[in-house]
């Protein structure tokens, strides 16, 4: 049976469901990691030994599915890569790199701050009483921090303190009996849609199917919760207070057998935690499970349908089901702002909304902070982090959510890095013929020769000779896309696209990035289409490079990726061949300057839609023919998108805006 796999974006649960290829049992890759392994992490589960992921990830044929254009991103192990950026963003956090960023970015607007990077104190207390909800728990009723802002009279960072109030009545404390190993087997918490938490102590491993030595089968001894969760309400679960030798895993089941949420160490040391809201109430199933390298039942209607080898002993798991308290705060912000949330304590989720509440960006144990350059002060580091570009003047709302108990928020904002460099224009430096390029740059191996993008042009049955004239055009729709085709609420985009076979004095200088259109994956050992060095919001580095592959782009016809597979007689080759690699060069100076990847499966065709099987119609502006260079070829653009959905946030991004602000100059 094909099953769908879990795909975890965030510490908190918050997960994506893909269904890959089956796959066919082999040895252990070049990267150390097993099939079986593979398998694990793809069900958003840690797999021992766990201290050489992070030596498997940075692999070069894994490269980070945010920063990359896939050619097929069910490929992609989100959860793995997410839990290394959470580490990477932590000592990013701590790092005295980022206290001089936030430093050099406050004193440029005359901001006196100390040692650490940190303003004049600037606190602000939460207003509600503690232990109530009911007055700031919407935008309309948003609590209003007047103090904040990046213009002259007003101070551009805040520590907002709060507390989210625990829902009312005491957990209710559930027995188990053996055998609870599968959804019909579960054993009830009681929980009804109205809402309530329950307590339970119990041993994993003590069933029929725990350890051949303990009188088991030694298939794995899985322990079933069943749960009501009403309309509205949060399913939430953590084996917090276990004994600290268990080593746990939690799962979340619908009654049709499908997991909709997992965990092995959110919680603290080797414990678990997660919530998930659902869309659709109804009753939902609580796994808890030993740490394993294949740790979940083929099966959750068979409770010996186990791999073995799991981790035993005593735990305590609190179950709860309810509507969960949540805080807003206004802030006032001015087209341009550059904000960075991080949140931390019972915080695990933040949310930025419009001044008419139109959700923009949020993300719950989402931090992607890791990818920010070296010279970005944005924060993160926390329990979840988020970065805003504001596309109008006025009072936007910062909604806090997450368990309950006391938290503490930052929120800070700077105007475009481009404004703070003295006004001077960026250079975005497109080279199609760079010889030897650093892969290293994205995860490479290092140096190496590439080939360029005159050799790829006669897989396209296009003549060779037209290869110049194919870079103009490239050149010229980049420069469109930048330009022209940018109507954010920046007024004055300041960026220059130019060929670097003609500006060769300009390769390495500040301000200048370098975008290369050339190569292949063999050549660089990168497996992509696409991949950029940072994702940039507010664009403080100006000298980031990214690379444009043409090997999947100009494969046979066959796979979505490949452009051959929308060409036949009737199409004009040229046109639709350098829109196309014109479309996946903007996509990766999109990410440079501040962009994620957007949804490719929903009917906005965004130029940083994430491709996967929908590249023809997403990326390369294939029209409802399907075939490209004819006239109902579509013109794809920046523009406002739903997040892609397996990287964690949520709302919508607005690209056209975060590129129109990227370039501001003065």
């Amino acid at each position: 049976m094909r099953r769908k796999y879990l795909v975890a974006t965030g510490s908190a649960g918050l997960l994506a469901i893909i269904t890959p290829a089956l796959s066919v049992a082999a040895p252990a890759g070049d990267d150390g990691v097993s099939p079986a392994q593979q398998e694990a992490l793809d069900l958003g589960i840690q797999v021992a030994p766990k201290e050489t992921d992070a030596a498997a990830l940075t692999a070069v044929a894994n490269p980070n599915p945010y920063l990359a254009n896939l050619p097929d991103i069910t490929d992609a192990n989100y959860f793995a890569w997410n839990k290394q950026m959470h580490e990477q963003a932590g000592r990013r956090a701590d790092s005295s790199k980022l206290a001089a960023n936030r430093r050099a970015a406050f004193d440029t607007f005359g901001r006196v701050v100390n040692a650490r990077g940190v303003l004049t104190p600037f606190v602000h207390d939460e207003e509600e009483p503690a232990g109530t909800r009911g007055s700031n728990d919407s935008h309309v009723d948003a609590e209003p921090i007047p103090g904040f802002g990046t213009a002259a009279t007003r101070m551009p960072a805040v520590r907002i303190l709060g507390e989210l109030a625990a829902p009312p009545g005491a957990p209710r404390t559930v027995s188990t009996t053996e055998d609870q190993g599968a959804i019909p087997l579960a054993t009830s918490t009681g929980i009804t849609a109205a809402g309530g938490a329950s307590v339970t102590t119990s041993v994993l491993g003590d069933g029929p199917h725990g350890p051949t030595a303990s009188g088991g089968d030694g298939t794995n001894d899985f322990d079933f919760y069943s749960v009501a969760v009403g309309t509205g309400q949060t399913l939430t679960a953590d084996t917090e207070g276990s004994a600290a030798g268990t080593d746990t895993i939690l799962v979340v089941w619908d009654a049709a057998g499908e997991p909709v949420a997992a965990d092995d160490d959110s919680g603290t040391g080797v414990l678990s935690s997660l919530s998930y809201t659902p869309e659709t109430p109804g009753t939902y199933y609580v796994m808890v499970g030993g740490y394993a390298l294949d740790p979940l039942p083929a099966d959750p209607f068979d409770s010996g349908s186990g791999a073995g080898g799991a981790d035993t002993g005593a735990y305590r798991v609190a179950i709860a089901s309810q509507t969960l308290d949540t805080d807003y705060y206004s802030v006032r912000l001015r087209p341009g702002d550059v904000v960075g949330a991080g949140a931390e304590g019972s915080a695990t989720g933040l949310t930025v909304r419009t001044p008419s509440g139109e959700q923009r960006v949020g993300g719950i144990g989402t931090d992607a902070s890791a990818l920010y350059p070296p010279t970005s002060p944005l924060i993160g580091g926390g329990n979840t982090a988020v970065a805003y570009v504001a596309e109008e003047a006025g009072w936007y709302s910062v909604q806090v959510t997450g368990g309950s108990g006391a938290y503490d928020v930052t929120v800070a904002g700077y105007r475009p890095g481009t404004q703070g460099d003295r006004g001077r224009r960026q250079t975005v430096l497109l080279d199609f013929a760079p010889g030897r390029v650093n892969t290293g740059t994205w995860g490479g191996p290092g140096q190496r020769n590439v080939s360029p993008f005159a050799a790829f042009v006669p897989q396209w049955g296009i003549a060779r000779t037209e290869a110049r004239r194919m870079e103009n055009r490239i050149l010229n729709q980049v420069r469109r896309n930048l330009q022209a085709e940018i109507a954010g609420t920046n007024p004055a985009v300041t960026v220059d696209v130019l060929n670097a076979r003609d500006n060769q004095e300009l390769i390495g200088q500040e301000n200048v990035s370098r975008i290369y259109v050339a190569g292949t994956i063999a050549e660089t050992g990168i497996s992509t289409i696409g991949i950029a060095q940072y994702i940039d919001p507010g664009n403080f580095g100006h000298q980031d490079e990214a690379i444009v592959l043409l090997d999947v782009l100009s494969a046979p016809a066959g796979p979505a990726s490949s452009l051959n597979t929308y060409l036949d007689a009737s199409s004009d080759r040229i046109a639709f061949v350098t829109a196309a690699v014109a479309n996946v060069t903007a996509h990766e100076v999109g990410h440079t300057v501040g962009s994620y990847h957007t949804d490719n499966a929903d009917e906005i065709h965004n130029m940083m839609d994430s491709g996967g099987a929908n590249f023809g119609q997403n990326l390369y502006g294939v029209g409802p023919d399907n075939v490209g260079g004819t006239a109902d070829d579509e013109n794809i653009e920046f523009q406002t998108d739903t997040y892609a959905p397996v990287e964690g946030f949520t709302g919508l991004e607005d690209t056209e805006n975060v590129t129109s602000w990227a370039y501001a100059g003065r």
